[in-house]
């Protein structure tokens, strides 16, 4: 199959590829199958020496990554390259601390000695998304390497090259052959590597549909993995917040990388006392949004990845505004291929697009609760439980109402985001298991008992 990757800035085809065949992913598996050995028995220390030139090779070829990612999914090259010190820094973090993650931990017991080891399971596969193209890799991939893990990737079909240039720079830091590898197939034969011998385990960052399958094949062939799938994050904000601190974030966290973000605010939750105030200055604020070339340095706001996923985003948009409820900015698809502009929706009500499902872009759903009560059940009111941020000048309220959110993070006066030294991951349809932090090297483990009499 030929595959065509749109640039979403200029609407024009940027690369064509072909689909990797049968006998070309068999050398993969097999590559990968024959490195766990070798790669599973150095020492931490030794792998960490790799991990961390692939930390310097992110850095030194910085520039040209990011010019990849900004033609491939359309990210501010500004975010593109944000995106790509972060991942470094999770190499650098993982080469430091998984020696603490997985040392022996003693248990006592009857016995002479009784203690947890942690061994590495082999083949970890990967199907990532496109929305962060080179995080959403190394938030696997680092602690999975040091771990003493392979790892196979099957990355979305309209970042390719963002795949190839990591890979490139896993060879630059020379790893061995086999140790990390890039598929390019679709989903059939995706089904296939999952359910082959010598995968071990399988991680997922997308939607709930491409969660629920891949889940399903892992389960059918007894396969450990992780679901980070999505999410539809409340914004609390209460009446008592300080808006001067709270807007900038609420514009950060709903239109930063177009909305396209799992854990963007989604859902901004706002009480009586403070609603009207703080929809004048978030229409204020969004109004200042204005599409641009991603590889300019004053442009802030960045297209949609694909026009067909626009589309989508502008029909959940005019189903909401026909159940009743109000546009107060944009609302309608820009010139451009893919262009879609910051948007906001007032008065969104159960039984609207806006407030049910997803809305995967720059458009933000506003929704009025009387007090802090109804918040907090409207905030649970959703299938998702990814992530989710309270607003207030009373932190201990907010600690209160964050225990009260059935979300993976809560966040109390500050923007909800991924961070190395936390667990991340989410609750309900927003998936299971743990990414980074201690929690996240042990999820690709066999956390083993030994006793000694």
């Amino acid at each position: 199959m030929s595959v065509e990757v749109i640039n979403p800035w200029s609407g024009e085809v940027e690369y064509r590829y072909d689909y990797q065949g049968a006998e070309s992913v068999e050398s993969a598996l097999a590559h990968a199958h024959a490195a766990f050995p070798a790669w599973s028995a150095l020492s931490l220390d030794e792998r960490a020496v790799f991990v961390r030139r692939i930390a310097a090779a992110m850095r030194q070829h910085r520039e040209r990554i990011a010019a990849i990612m900004t033609a491939e999914m359309g990210k501010l090259r500004r975010e593109a390259l944000a995106e790509i010190e972060k991942s470094a820094a999770a190499c650098d973090y993982y080469a430091a601390h998984a020696g603490d993650y997985l040392r022996d931990q003693a248990i006592p017991t009857e016995a002479t000695r009784s203690y947890v080891s942690y061994e590495p399971l082999g083949c970890v596969f990967a199907v990532m998304p496109w929305n962060f193209p080179v995080w959403q890799v190394f938030r696997f991939l680092a602690p999975a390497l040091m771990a003493g893990n392979v790892a196979l990737l099957k990355h979305a079909t309209n970042v390719p090259r963002c795949a190839d240039a990591i890979a490139e720079m896993l060879v630059l830091a020379g790893v061995p052959e086999g140790v990390f590898g890039v598929l390019h197939i679709g989903n059939d034969m995706a089904a296939k590597v999952i359910a082959d011998p010598r995968v071990h385990a399988v991680t997922l960052t997308g939607s709930e549909r491409a969660g629920r399958s891949v889940a399903s094949t892992a389960g059918q062939h007894l396969k450990k993995c992780v679901m980070e799938l999505g999410g539809s994050d409340p914004f609390v904000v209460l009446d008592d917040a300080d808006l001067d601190k709270t807007v900038p974030v609420a514009i950060s966290s709903r239109f930063a990388n177009a909305g396209q973000t799992c854990i963007a605010a989604k859902r901004f939750i706002v009480t009586a006392g403070i609603a009207d105030e703080f929809v004048r200055r978030f229409v204020e604020a969004a109004s200042e949004l204005q599409i641009g070339d991603p590889n300019a340095d004053g442009t802030n706001l960045a297209p949609m990845v694909r026009a067909d996923l626009r589309e989508e985003l502008h029909a959940q948009v005019q189903r909401s505004i026909e159940a009743g409820a109000k546009p107060l900015l944009g609302c309608a698809p820009g010139q451009g291929a893919s262009h879609y502009p910051a948007s906001i929706l007032d008065r969104v009500a159960p039984g609207m697009p806006a407030y049910d499902e997803e809305l995967f872009g720059p458009v933000a759903s506003v929704i009025r609760v009387k007090d802090e009560a109804e918040a907090v059940r409207v905030a649970n009111d959703t299938v998702f439980g990814l992530g989710a941020s309270v607003w207030t000048r009373d932190k201990a309220r907010g600690e209160g109402v964050a225990r009260r959110l059935r979300a993976g993070a809560c966040f109390v006066n500050a923007l909800v985001r991924s961070d190395v030294r936390l667990p991340f991951g989410g609750t309900k349809s927003s998936g299971f298991g743990r990414e980074l932090a201690e929690h996240g090297i042990h999820e690709f483990m066999n956390i083993k008992t030994i006793y000694v009499d």
